[in-house]
């Protein structure tokens, strides 16, 4: 290798790097700190980013829908309105979801709690005979199912004043709690806020970031971070509406299938399969199984017919539905759908499972396609 001046610039790069690296190792409980400071102050803006992902999903599809034609036309009224009325469509459509989830949920969950709470009242007596004539030669058994006595508002006292020595405790700290509240509270304002404005301006601060990327580094590095951005941008995006429709129309199946043959709950249920849905690969699973106990303590044997419901709508879920809407959006083998659900549930649980998926996604992508290129410079053909 020759000394000339490019090479002794990356040679003192190199050195530099390695100083950095060494004592970043040396004093790595500062480097920790540092960062966990730095990610303090950059997590409002961090919650803004992802508030303003998830904003931009609809909004873009607002846009395009009833906008789309007078844009193309270059109409002066149509550009200045599009972006804002889209993003209050969006906020508005968003908003509307959770009020009806929780109108629909909050109700229901309560009637099943006191419904619950009355079969396991009239149900004590009938298990106490089965214990009493099954357990006849064994006095101990028999004497403790007869002093069951399980009613609802003993529970609820009981409940009542466990919450109440709670508050009582909590009172003490109400200050650092309420600190905390409204920390989050800030934190949440301040990225609702940085969201609209990043959407409002999206592609001039895109545009602007590309300029001082230019201006700062190499072309080609900044044209293959250009390249992961978009293809990131696609994957991820790609992959929530999916995966959104299909817990919707999962959902949907649940609640029509259970009206129609008279199960109980079919709107709990509908409601709870739909949001289970969205973690990949268990939680379909994880819904079927609390929907089962809140039949089983209706019906035991709706709650088994449920088990086959269950079955068959997975299976029409998982090869018909699945495949054409989430389709090959993520472009993920299944071994590593699992491998990404395991790395992301056990690091940071539902919120890892959705989002190492199109992560994994990106680098799977990004690997094959290094795969492919080093083979075709070698001139292989595999």
């Amino acid at each position: 290798m020759q000394l000339d001046k490019e090479n002794i610039k990356k040679i003192r790069w190199l050195i530099a790097f390695a100083i950095l690296l060494y004592l970043g190792v040396q004093n790595l409980h500062i480097v920790i700190s540092t960062v966990r400071v730095l990610l303090g102050f950059l997590f409002p803006f961090i919650i803004g980013f992802g508030i303003a992902f998830i904003l931009n999903i609809p909004m873009k599809f607002i846009e395009h829908h009833l906008f789309g034609k007078a844009l193309k036309q270059e109409k002066k009224t149509a550009q200045k309105l599009a972006r804002p009325v889209s993003l209050v469509l969006s906020i508005c459509f968003v908003i509307c979801i959770i009020v009806i989830v929780m109108l629909v949920v909050v109700p229901e969950l309560g009637a099943t709690f006191v419904n619950i709470a009355k079969k396991i009242e009239e149900n004590i007596p009938v298990f106490q005979k089965w214990i009493d004539n099954v357990f006849g030669n064994n006095p101990e058994v028999v004497k403790w199912a007869q002093s069951l006595d399980i009613e609802p508002g003993k529970i609820i006292d009981s409940v009542l004043g466990v919450l109440k020595n709670g508050v009582n405790n909590i009172v003490s700290s109400t200050v650092s709690i309420t600190m905390g509240l409204l920390t989050t509270a800030m934190n949440v304002s301040i990225g609702f806020v940085f969201a609209c404005y990043v959407l409002l301006q999206k592609e001039k601060l895109l545009q602007q970031i590309k300029k001082a990327m230019y201006a700062m580094f190499p072309e080609k590095p900044v044209r293959y971070l250009a390249h992961v951005w978009n293809l990131a941008n696609r994957i991820f995006s790609s992959f929530i509406t999916g995966q959104c429709i299909e817990a919707v129309i999962l959902g949907s199946m649940f609640f029509v299938s259970m009206t129609i043959l008279h199960f109980p709950y079919a709107m709990l249920v509908g409601v709870l399969i739909s949001f289970t849905a969205l973690i990949p690969l268990f939680g379909g699973i994880i819904g079927c199984w609390v929907a089962f106990f809140l039949i089983l303590m209706i019906s035991p044997v709706k709650a088994v017919l449920f088990l086959g419901l269950f079955l068959i709508l997975q299976q029409i879920e998982g090869n018909l539905i699945y495949p054409h809407v989430v389709g090959g959006s993520v472009g993920l083998p299944s071994i590593w759908v699992l491998v990404a659900v395991t790395l992301g549930g056990s690091l940071m649980g539902i919120a890892g499972m959705l989002i190492f998926i199109p992560t994994v996604s990106v680098i799977y992508t990004l690997f094959r396609e290094w795969v492919y290129a080093r083979l075709e410079k070698k001139q292989l053909v595999l």
